[in-house]
């Protein structure tokens, strides 16, 4: 059984969780979910996976080719210890690959898309970059250099993956002992904070533990209640620009610097960081949490349901996509991507009403 697969077979099972979360905080007064939003998250999650399809081909080659010439040992995937191992350096791993994409400004061109929902609740843990796979892989090489079969790797990157996903939630609190070890709904909440508490802590996958060994934890804290998105709010519900606004604001940066210096900085300093002489002629307004205001375009009805019933459709198409996708041809590949896409479009049309988008440029600002 392929990892697409797993995936399809696995989407039941997201979609009861989050039936289940929504229902419990419809009874507790504290529903945690919008539509518009929702969907949103949802729509980037099937994009992720859209791409995925063809970006995971880059990544097991590349591991796969450092495996065979490069590896330092011959681990067994028959041994336990090899599995515990490579998960728990797996998860290591990913802990660096995150910090850096809080860290490294291209890299929190791709990261950015899984912060930029304005609430928090289940459908957000499937909210996902497209172009991770880039740059992505290449934190965890280290594993393949020291002797982790390329499926070892495969099954353990699921594992910590599929874990991630019941953190992103309001509804559980704290859990004591677990906190003090484990990534957690309360200290997964506080990483997604852009209060200046929270700012840029809480990085671990399975372990909290990377957090508190490296000066990266904070605890969230009641009297600091935590205000989810990003510092340059995205505005939109359009699944492309999801993905490509950081990226051009990196780029329009970069052109727009005078120094050949400045226009390779802007990609690797840290998130808001810009040349001077750019900050200066295209100021930006600072960021002020006081004044931080959700997106919550208004919708008709007859709109919202046409989103819903496309959404469904989507799901059907994504599922017969990923269980078939390894039988396809690369024309068949690309027309079924591209048909996924466009619907996913029209459903964020349709829940942003023309004219409800803010243009880049009058609504980032300095941070992340």
């Amino acid at each position: 059984m392929t990892g697409a697969q797993v995936i399809v077979l696995a989407m039941p099972v997201f979609l009861l969780a989050i039936a289940a979360e929504f229902a419990i905080g419809w009874a507790r007064g504290r529903n945690t979910y919008r539509l518009n939003d929702a969907l949103g998250s949802l729509g980037l999650g099937v994009m992720s996976q859209v791409a995925d399809a063809f970006g995971t081909l880059l990544k097991v080659a590349v591991y796969t080719l450092v495996f065979q010439h490069v590896a330092l040992f011959e681990l067994s995937a028959s041994s336990v210890w090899v599995w515990i191992f490579a998960l728990i350096g797996y998860d290591f791993c990913y802990y660096w690959l995150h910090r850096a994409g809080h860290r490294v400004g291209v890299l929190w061109a791709a990261h950015v898309v899984h912060h930029q929902s304005e609430d928090y609740n289940l459908s957000t843990a499937l909210r996902q970059t497209s172009s991770g796979f880039l740059l992505g892989w290449i934190f965890y090489l280290p594993l393949a250099v020291a002797g982790v079969p390329p499926l070892v790797f495969g099954v353990v990157a699921l594992i910590d993956l599929l874990y991630q996903f019941w953190v992103h939630t309001q509804q559980v609190g704290k859990l004591g002992w677990f906190d003090r070890w484990f990534c957690s709904p309360s200290n997964h909440r506080a990483h997604h904070g852009v209060n200046d508490r929270y700012l840029d802590k809480n990085y671990g996958g399975i372990l909290i533990l990377w957090d508190r060994l490296f000066g990266t934890f904070v605890e969230e804290d009641d009297r600091d209640p935590v205000v989810y998105g990003t510092r340059a709010p995205l505005r939109s519900f359009n699944p492309l620009w999801a993905n490509l606004q950081v990226y051009r604001d990196l780029w329009l940066d970069s052109w727009r610097a005078r120094s050949w210096a400045d226009k390779l900085r802007v990609w690797f300093k840290p998130p808001g960081w810009r040349p001077a002489d750019v900050a200066a002629r295209w100021p930006k307004p600072a960021f002020d949490i006081g004044r931080v205001q959700r997106y919550d375009p208004p919708t008709t009805t007859r709109a919202a349901w046409l989103a819903v019933a496309l959404f469904v459709a989507v799901l059907l198409g994504l599922g017969l996509f990923l269980w078939h996708v390894h039988t396809l041809t690369l024309a068949q590949q690309l027309a079924g991507s591209v048909a996924l896409v466009a619907a996913l479009w029209a459903i964020g049309a349709l829940t942003q009403p023309r004219g409800a988008t803010q243009p880049l440029s009058d609504t980032m600002a300095v941070g992340r």
